[in-house]
């Protein structure tokens, strides 16, 4: 089992700056792929980003440009950097550890970017 701790969420006005961390517990965290999802209000959850064990990354094309996901694997971390914040960036943002059959959430972080 692996616990997932998301932080860094808030409320910011928009075009400001976030940065989420997310802190697994476990050893093997460089085996996994982390993502980042998001879950708006009424809105079924999507992927932002995800980072592989090589640290390719992909990203949703509305941050693209915006958003930047980084892994520390000395320090079992994943982070969000999300500049230029929107109003519809506003989400629950989770993070997620992925490896063969396993899959992990953790509890989520919010987000709310309003003026």
């Amino acid at each position: 089992q692996v616990q997932l701790v998301e932080s860094g969420g808030g409320l910011v006005q928009p075009g400001e700056s976030l940065r989420l961390s997310c802190a697994a517990s476990t050893r093997i965290f460089s085996a996994y792929v982390m993502s980042w999802y998001r879950q708006a209000p009424g809105k079924q959850r999507e992927l932002v980003a995800d980072i592989t064990r090589g640290g390719s990354t992909t990203y949703e094309d509305s941050v693209k440009g915006r958003f930047t996901i980084s892994r520390d694997n000395g320090k079992n971390t994943v982070y969000l950097q999300m500049n230029s914040l929107k109003p519809e960036d506003t989400a629950v943002y989770y993070c997620n550890a992925h490896r063969t059959l396993f899959t992990y959430w953790g509890q989520g972080t919010q987000v709310t970017v309003s003026s």
